[in-house]
Protein backbone atom coordinates (compact mmCIF):
# COMPACT_ATOMS: atom_id res chain seq x y z
CA UNK A 1 0.00 0.00 0.00
CA UNK A 2 1.10 3.68 -0.71
CA UNK A 3 1.92 5.66 1.95
CA UNK A 4 1.61 9.36 0.65
CA UNK A 5 2.66 12.89 2.62
CA UNK A 6 -0.22 15.19 1.81
CA UNK A 7 2.63 18.13 0.95
CA UNK A 8 4.45 15.59 -1.35
CA UNK A 9 1.29 16.23 -3.19
CA UNK A 10 0.19 19.05 -5.80
CA UNK A 11 -2.83 21.23 -4.93
CA UNK A 12 -4.53 19.49 -7.98
CA UNK A 13 -3.56 15.92 -7.23
CA UNK A 14 -4.53 16.30 -2.99
CA UNK A 15 -7.84 17.43 -4.91
CA UNK A 16 -7.47 14.79 -7.29
CA UNK A 17 -7.16 12.16 -4.42
CA UNK A 18 -9.89 13.98 -2.12
CA UNK A 19 -13.01 13.90 -4.89
CA UNK A 20 -11.91 10.29 -6.20
CA UNK A 21 -11.78 8.73 -2.52
CA UNK A 22 -14.74 10.19 -1.17
CA UNK A 23 -17.25 9.11 -2.66
CA UNK A 24 -19.98 9.31 -3.70
CA UNK A 25 -21.18 13.05 -3.01
CA UNK A 26 -24.44 14.04 -2.59
CA UNK A 27 -24.73 17.60 -4.43
CA UNK A 28 -26.26 20.60 -2.90
CA UNK A 29 -27.68 22.97 -5.28
CA UNK A 30 -27.56 26.46 -4.11
CA UNK A 31 -29.66 29.56 -4.78
CA UNK A 32 -28.47 32.83 -3.06
CA UNK A 33 -29.49 36.91 -4.35
CA UNK A 34 -27.52 39.75 -4.68
CA UNK A 35 -29.83 42.54 -5.29
CA UNK A 36 -32.25 41.22 -8.67
CA UNK A 37 -29.54 38.73 -9.11
CA UNK A 38 -30.35 35.12 -8.43
CA UNK A 39 -27.06 33.28 -8.38
CA UNK A 40 -26.89 29.20 -8.72
CA UNK A 41 -24.25 27.25 -7.96
CA UNK A 42 -23.80 23.08 -7.38
CA UNK A 43 -21.41 21.98 -4.51
CA UNK A 44 -20.45 18.76 -3.58
CA UNK A 45 -19.14 19.65 -0.09
CA UNK A 46 -22.46 18.74 1.10
CA UNK A 47 -23.49 17.60 4.00
CA UNK A 48 -25.61 16.59 6.84
CA UNK A 49 -24.68 18.42 9.92
CA UNK A 50 -27.31 18.02 12.69
CA UNK A 51 -30.47 17.53 12.88
CA UNK A 52 -31.64 19.37 16.14
CA UNK A 53 -31.49 22.37 14.93
CA UNK A 54 -31.35 21.12 11.22
CA UNK A 55 -28.16 21.97 10.26
CA UNK A 56 -26.13 21.23 6.94
CA UNK A 57 -22.89 22.16 5.38
CA UNK A 58 -21.41 23.44 1.94
CA UNK A 59 -18.18 24.33 1.99
CA UNK A 60 -17.42 26.95 -1.11
CA UNK A 61 -14.15 26.58 -2.03
CA UNK A 62 -12.18 29.78 -3.36
CA UNK A 63 -9.86 30.08 -6.44
CA UNK A 64 -6.53 31.96 -6.00
CA UNK A 65 -8.55 33.46 -2.16
CA UNK A 66 -11.21 34.96 -4.01
CA UNK A 67 -15.02 34.45 -2.63
CA UNK A 68 -17.10 32.85 -4.73
CA UNK A 69 -20.69 34.65 -5.19
CA UNK A 70 -22.69 31.84 -3.29
CA UNK A 71 -20.50 32.37 -0.21
CA UNK A 72 -20.61 36.02 -0.51
CA UNK A 73 -24.12 36.47 -1.18
CA UNK A 74 -24.74 34.34 1.82
CA UNK A 75 -22.64 36.52 3.99
CA UNK A 76 -24.66 39.22 2.76
CA UNK A 77 -28.14 37.98 2.88
CA UNK A 78 -27.61 35.62 5.46
CA UNK A 79 -29.73 33.46 3.37
CA UNK A 80 -29.54 30.71 1.13
CA UNK A 81 -32.00 28.24 -0.63
CA UNK A 82 -30.32 24.17 -1.12
CA UNK A 83 -31.70 21.93 -3.50
CA UNK A 84 -31.18 18.11 -3.88
CA UNK A 85 -29.75 17.00 -6.78
CA UNK A 86 -32.03 14.22 -9.30
CA UNK A 87 -31.54 12.41 -12.71
CA UNK A 88 -34.56 15.17 -13.67
CA UNK A 89 -33.00 17.99 -13.16
CA UNK A 90 -28.57 17.16 -13.06
CA UNK A 91 -28.59 18.47 -16.60
CA UNK A 92 -29.19 22.24 -16.03
CA UNK A 93 -27.78 22.02 -12.66
CA UNK A 94 -24.22 21.22 -14.32
CA UNK A 95 -25.15 24.27 -16.33
CA UNK A 96 -24.70 26.63 -13.91
CA UNK A 97 -21.60 25.28 -13.02
CA UNK A 98 -20.11 27.79 -15.90
CA UNK A 99 -17.78 31.19 -14.67
CA UNK A 100 -19.78 34.06 -14.85
CA UNK A 101 -19.75 37.72 -13.49
CA UNK A 102 -21.44 38.27 -10.13
CA UNK A 103 -24.20 40.33 -11.88
CA UNK A 104 -24.81 37.66 -14.03
CA UNK A 105 -27.43 34.38 -13.52
CA UNK A 106 -26.62 31.28 -14.20
CA UNK A 107 -30.11 30.17 -14.15
CA UNK A 108 -30.23 32.06 -17.50
CA UNK A 109 -28.67 29.00 -18.83
CA UNK A 110 -30.97 26.64 -17.83
CA UNK A 111 -35.25 26.13 -18.33
CA UNK A 112 -35.94 25.90 -14.54
CA UNK A 113 -38.62 27.97 -12.83
CA UNK A 114 -38.07 30.27 -10.14
CA UNK A 115 -40.12 29.66 -6.90
CA UNK A 116 -40.79 32.25 -4.51
CA UNK A 117 -39.98 30.89 -0.84
CA UNK A 118 -41.86 31.36 2.22
CA UNK A 119 -39.57 32.41 5.07
CA UNK A 120 -36.43 33.66 3.07
CA UNK A 121 -36.20 36.49 0.57
CA UNK A 122 -33.49 34.37 -1.90
CA UNK A 123 -36.18 32.12 -4.44
CA UNK A 124 -35.83 28.29 -4.93
CA UNK A 125 -36.01 26.34 -7.83
CA UNK A 126 -39.65 24.83 -8.76
CA UNK A 127 -38.45 21.76 -10.32
CA UNK A 128 -36.14 20.53 -7.55
CA UNK A 129 -38.34 17.70 -5.98
CA UNK A 130 -36.25 18.69 -2.15
CA UNK A 131 -35.69 22.29 -1.11
CA UNK A 132 -34.54 23.85 2.38
CA UNK A 133 -34.84 27.53 2.77
CA UNK A 134 -31.67 28.32 5.02
CA UNK A 135 -30.58 30.56 6.96
CA UNK A 136 -26.58 31.78 7.41
CA UNK A 137 -25.94 29.89 11.27
CA UNK A 138 -22.16 30.24 10.60
CA UNK A 139 -19.83 31.23 8.50
CA UNK A 140 -15.79 29.40 9.14
CA UNK A 141 -13.22 30.68 6.81
CA UNK A 142 -10.47 28.16 6.09
CA UNK A 143 -7.24 28.87 6.61
CA UNK A 144 -3.93 27.29 5.73
CA UNK A 145 -0.80 29.18 5.45
CA UNK A 146 -1.46 32.25 5.42
CA UNK A 147 -4.37 32.10 3.07
CA UNK A 148 -7.77 31.77 3.00
CA UNK A 149 -9.00 28.51 0.70
CA UNK A 150 -12.28 28.13 1.57
CA UNK A 151 -15.70 29.11 2.78
CA UNK A 152 -17.73 26.79 5.23
CA UNK A 153 -21.28 27.71 5.59
CA UNK A 154 -23.53 26.00 8.28
CA UNK A 155 -27.10 26.69 7.32
CA UNK A 156 -29.75 26.18 9.03
CA UNK A 157 -32.77 25.24 7.60
CA UNK A 158 -36.13 26.87 8.46
CA UNK A 159 -38.45 25.68 6.02
CA UNK A 160 -38.82 22.08 4.38
CA UNK A 161 -40.50 21.87 0.84
CA UNK A 162 -41.24 18.25 -0.47
CA UNK A 163 -42.70 16.56 -3.25
CA UNK A 164 -45.74 15.56 -1.85
CA UNK A 165 -45.13 11.84 -3.35
CA UNK A 166 -41.90 11.58 -2.04
CA UNK A 167 -43.05 11.82 1.61
CA UNK A 168 -45.42 8.77 2.59
CA UNK A 169 -45.65 8.25 6.83
CA UNK A 170 -42.73 10.66 7.49
CA UNK A 171 -40.09 8.68 5.21
CA UNK A 172 -38.90 9.83 1.50
CA UNK A 173 -38.98 7.80 -1.25
CA UNK A 174 -35.49 7.81 -2.29
CA UNK A 175 -36.13 5.57 -5.09
CA UNK A 176 -38.51 7.98 -6.34
CA UNK A 177 -36.64 10.93 -5.40
CA UNK A 178 -33.71 9.48 -7.60
CA UNK A 179 -30.85 11.37 -6.15
CA UNK A 180 -27.52 11.87 -8.33
CA UNK A 181 -23.79 12.05 -6.37
CA UNK A 182 -20.65 13.62 -7.65
CA UNK A 183 -17.92 11.24 -8.61
CA UNK A 184 -14.38 12.33 -9.39
CA UNK A 185 -13.60 14.38 -13.33
CA UNK A 186 -16.98 14.45 -14.88
CA UNK A 187 -18.59 11.70 -13.34
CA UNK A 188 -21.56 11.41 -11.55
CA UNK A 189 -23.51 8.44 -9.95
CA UNK A 190 -27.24 7.17 -9.42
CA UNK A 191 -28.75 5.35 -5.94
CA UNK A 192 -27.59 2.09 -7.31
CA UNK A 193 -28.68 -0.99 -5.27
CA UNK A 194 -29.83 0.00 -1.47
CA UNK A 195 -29.73 -2.86 1.20
CA UNK A 196 -30.61 -2.96 5.08
CA UNK A 197 -27.71 -4.42 7.77
CA UNK A 198 -28.97 -4.11 11.04
CA UNK A 199 -26.87 -2.05 13.90
CA UNK A 200 -25.45 -4.08 16.94
CA UNK A 201 -27.15 -3.25 19.91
Amino acid sequence: MLSIEPSALTEIDTYKFLIGSIVPRPIAFVTTRHEDVINAAPFSYFNVVSSVPPLVSVSVQRKDGVMKDTARNALRTNELVIHIVDETNVTHVNETAANLAADESELSRTNFTIQPSEVVSTPGIKEAKIRFECVLHHHLPIEYDGKTTADLLIARIVRFHIDRDLYKHGRIDAKQLAPVSRMAGNGYATLGDIFDLKRPE
